[in-house]
């Protein structure tokens, strides 16, 4: 879906596990387009909790990110860039406690955005204290990203390789989209 005069502008979904760039990829490509980017709203939750959430916070975590969507979509131009969705946090439900929830499984089926990207593991892992748990934890993040993707039949790019390189990828799929 390309954004025109009048139409509402598409919107980019970067996944990912813990340290893979998400939000300096995120940051960088609202930037070169010249649009918003919806930043991942977990980081701000755990800065302002001064904790980690717990299973009760995830699905108001989910609800406020995509909230923020809503919000920020008519200030984009043509795109807007979404530093995660809320089918992260039901992947991130699913491995620490094992289950989702009905209303966050809604949410995660509710993945309507017109290309998704998943940030690749091919980067350091860098520990920032209650966010970032640990390479192991990383690693069995985006195995269960990709798993439910592909039960889902999301469609996806996986992003590798240095900054620069992710940035190009991501705007020859938008081009060949017609979203540039």
């Amino acid at each position: 879906m390309a954004a025109g005069a009048g139409t509402a502008a598409a919107r980019i979904a970067i996944l990912g596990a813990e340290s893979t760039g998400k939000s300096t990829l995120a940051q960088a490509l609202a930037a070169r387009l010249g649009t918003v980017w919806v930043p991942e709203y977990l980081r701000e939750f755990v800065d302002t909790h001064g904790r980690v959430p717990r299973e009760d916070d995830q699905l108001g975590i989910a609800r406020t990110q995509r909230e923020r969507e809503r919000l920020l979509l008519p200030r984009a131009r043509r795109v807007l860039i979404c530093d995660t969705t809320p089918l992260m946090t039901a992947v991130y439900s699913r491995i620490y406690w094992g289950r989702v929830p009905d209303a966050l499984l809604a949410l995660e089926a509710a993945h309507d955005y017109a290309l998704t990207f998943v940030a690749g593991t091919d980067v350091p892992w860098v520990p920032d204290g209650l966010m970032r748990e640990s390479e192991a934890v990383r690693q069995r993040v985006h195995e269960q990203l990709l798993a439910v993707l592909v039960q889902r039949g999301i469609p996806f790019v996986l992003l590798t390789g240095e900054q620069p390189e992710r940035i190009r990828r991501v705007e020859a799929h938008l081009a060949a989209a017609g979203m540039t």
